[in-house]
């Protein structure tokens, strides 16, 4: 027989006996016409919104504690590696290429892959090397430099376009992958996919209650517990969708469809070209690159000298040919506001400017692409920026615990509650229904980690209410 849904706040408050399961069939009461026709879609929502929320709860968890951590781990960088990252101001900074060349003298292993010269007059210059024993193919091994007297003052592994160091980098791969390789960072995109869903259905129901029902104050038991939930989840809901659309970006399937659009569209972001000028002169000299030195040509003064004439500020990364017919590339790499993105590739032979490229000519979703990834890793306002992520991380953790708790509350004393009545798609008019389909179809299939546990959550609950109606007919019987 079928059991109409409770729509106490606390169905297990006032009554006695078994608590309803998933597998007790429910009706789902016809919404009144004057409500119209997307009426229905709340009882819709609000069952994706549970489910999502239970199953998917768990990674957001992790997602959110790391990225917490991540955010706070900018500024304890700072003062864990600041013998290597800061020195006293001296009063003329060396060469860069004698700078360099203290590197090497101790650290002759590897090659030099680039080279960010001090940016601050009290920072360290760093040298990277690739191909060191010991240091992940991923990585570089940096050497910091004290530009005025030429001093190594330690070598740390790096990683990324940021220059993250251990500590940095270690809460970055957890949050990424949770150290796995590239399987574990099925578990982060999942995450990412799902968020902005439950965030949009979360706002679609909060702004659908009753607005008596949306109060905290004065309120107790499971009321207060939802209270908490929407007000705090409402005023966070942006953040967290703007979240899930930057990391879908950078993520492994969905990145990648992202990235097939935007080519498809024009909107891919350009690189500066690398290739020699091709005169009589050009790859003379650049067999060097085997010595692993970073000098090439007329050496690295010359060519930061010509960078500079072309307008490119602090900081820059220098990086060397990558064979006989490359060019030296320097770069800006100030992530920070306003953006720093300017390149030119330069000549090894001659010292002389090949390629000029500015970001101002970066099409629009580039630079929107590079702005939100920014925004995402918490450097384009700096320390606000960090807090600002942590909040949002903090906001994310609150709502996943007082979710559970609404769950726990929806049972009877020690045991979880039921969930939400299944049914509600039947109530849809076709003409919303079938074009939503579509839509999810479409979308879930350019973000797959979201279509495919979706098409499972289906799968599942077809299964469980054909189960239920048979045990109904059989107890009717």
């Amino acid at each position: 027989m079928s059991t109409a849904p409770s729509t106490s706040p606390n169905p297990g408050s006032a009554r006695t006996g078994a608590p309803p399961s998933d597998e007790t069939p429910h009706a789902v009461a016809p919404a009144p016409k004057s409500r119209g026709p997307w009426a229905p879609l709340r009882p819709l929502v609000l069952r994706l919104h549970f489910y999502a929320g239970v199953f998917v709860a768990p990674f957001l968890l992790v997602a959110a504690t790391t990225g917490f951590l991540y955010a706070g781990a900018f500024q304890a960088e700072k003062l864990v590696y600041s013998h290597e990252m800061t020195v006293p101001v001296g009063d003329t900074k060396l060469p860069i290429s004698e700078q360099v060349d203290a590197a090497r003298e101790a650290h002759p292993e590897g090659t030099v892959s680039a080279v960010r010269p001090s940016p601050q007059d009290d920072a360290t210059t760093r040298v990277m090397l690739s191909g060191v024993k010991g240091v992940a193919a991923t990585h570089t091994l940096a050497v910091f430099v004290d530009p005025y007297t030429g001093k190594v003052r330690g070598a740390l592994e790096q990683y990324g376009s940021t220059g993250a160091l251990p500590l940095r980098t270690w809460i970055d791969e957890f949050h990424r992958d949770l150290h796995l390789g590239e399987n574990g960072r099925l578990y982060s995109e999942l995450a990412a996919s799902w968020l902005w869903v439950i965030a949009g259905g979360g706002l679609v129901l909060w702004f659908s209650r009753r607005r008596a029902l949306r109060k905290v104050r004065g309120t107790t038991g499971r009321r207060r517990t939802l209270g908490l939930h929407g007000t705090v989840g409402v005023w966070a809901a942006a953040g967290f969708i703007f979240l899930s659309a930057t990391g879908l970006t950078w993520s492994t399937y969905a990145g990648a469809n992202v990235d097939v659009l935007r080519t498809s569209l024009g909107q891919a972001t350009p690189s500066v070209s690398a290739a020699a000028s091709g005169g009589e002169h050009a790859g003379h000299d650049t067999a060097s690159a085997a010595g692993g030195d970073g000098e090439h040509g007329v050496g690295l003064d010359t060519i930061l000298a010509a960078a500079r004439t072309e307008g490119l500020g602090d900081p820059v990364e220098i990086v060397p040919p990558a064979d006989a017919s490359s060019a030296y590339v320097v770069k800006q790499v100030q992530r920070s506001w306003p953006e720093k993105q300017d390149a030119v590739a330069v000549d090894p032979a001659t010292g002389e400017v090949t390629d000029v490229l500015r970001f101002d000519e970066y099409p629009l979703l580039a630079k929107l692409t590079r702005w939100g990834i920014d925004l995402h890793t918490g450097v384009l306002f700096g320390l606000v920026n960090q807090l600002a992520l942590m909040a949002l991380a903090g906001s994310l953790i609150l709502l996943i615990v007082w979710g559970y708790r609404m769950w726990w509350q929806r049972g009877r004393g020690s045991a979880f509650g039921r969930p939400v009545p299944r049914g509600a798609w039947a109530q849809v008019p076709p003409y919303v229904l079938v074009p939503l389909l579509a839509g999810v179809a479409v979308v879930g299939y350019f973000v797959p980690l979201l279509g495919i546990p979706l098409a499972g959550f289906l799968v599942v609950d077809v299964v469980l209410g054909e189960i239920a109606h048979r045990r109904g007919r059989r107890t009717a019987a």
